[in-house]
């Protein structure tokens, strides 16, 4: 599993608060700020499924899996699952999803692409499905 996160840093935006939010639910081998133009852009990259622990136990101590599972869902194609996250929830330590990030996350979201061999496994171990707010049947981690 490879897991890529971007998120672009506005003019008005500090790349130490933008990388802190991406850094709240995502523990990349590698980090890279490039120039674009008027912005830049942040581009973290890791690969296993302990780049994404801070994340896993996010949605579970916020109780939001089940709404989490519909994101992911939603953002398949083929091998991939492309998510968005708003940047200033996260920046606060919160899991918020941007079904629409240009309209809902003002400053841009923090995008995750996620490339994984087996996409109903990762998805049942990211978010498994609950019964009464309590994950049932949690599947091993996707990778070893």
């Amino acid at each position: 599993m490879e897991v890529e996160v971007r998120a672009e840093v506005r003019n008005t935006e500090s790349v130490r608060k933008v990388r802190e939010a991406i850094l709240n639910f995502f523990t990349p081998d590698k980090i890279k700020i490039e120039n674009f133009g008027e912005y830049k852009i942040i581009i973290a990259r890791g690969k296993g499924s302990k780049c994404l622990m801070k994340l896993y136990n996010a949605l579970r101590v916020q109780r939001i899996l089940d709404a989490a599972r519909n994101y992911l869902k939603s953002g398949v194609s083929g091998n991939t699952i492309v998510f968005h996250l708003h940047k200033q929830a996260a920046y606060a330590k919160t899991v918020s999803f941007c079904s629409i990030p240009e309209k809902e996350s003002p400053l841009g979201a923090i995008t995750f692409i996620i490339t994984t061999n087996n996409v109903s496994q990762f998805i049942d171990w990211l978010t498994p499905r609950t019964i009464n707010g309590k994950p049932v049947n949690e599947a091993k981690a996707p990778d070893p």
